[in-house]
C-alpha cells in the first residue's frame, strides 16, 4: 500500500470491458512527508474519491481485487481517502 495525491483524470472512449464504467485518475505517489515519489500512475477509483484528495492505493493483484468484477486489467486501485495523516519523527 501507498499513499499518492490525484492530480487529473483520465478520458477513455473504449475500455475492457471489464472496467466499463469505472473511472480512472492520475496520482501522484507520495512519500511519508507528503513529497513527490517517483513518477505519476493510473489508478481506477474504487471509493468515489476526486480531484486533489490524498489517497492511499494498492497496485499489481491486489489492485485488481479491489474492483467489484473479478479478472479485471488493473496495475493500481484506489482503496481509501485519507482524511488525516500523522507521521512519527
Amino acid at each position: 500500500m501507498f499513499i499518492g495525491k490525484i492530480t487529473g483524470k483520465v478520458i477513455s472512449t473504449i475500455k475492457d470491458e471489464k472496467i466499463r464504467g469505472a473511472r480512472l485518475y492520475v496520482v501522484q505517489p507520495l512519500d511519508q512527508n507528503k513529497n513527490p515519489d517517483g513518477k505519476p500512475i493510473i489508478a481506477v477509483d474504487t471509493i468515489n474519491s476526486g480531484q486533489e484528495d490524498l489517497v492511499y492505493l494498492v497496485k499489481s493483484r491486489e489492485a485488481s481485487l479491489a474492483w467489484e468484477i473479478k479478472g479485471a486489467p488493473i496495475d493500481a486501485a484506489i482503496v481509501g481517502i485519507i482524511d488525516k495523516m500523522e507521521v512519527a519523527q
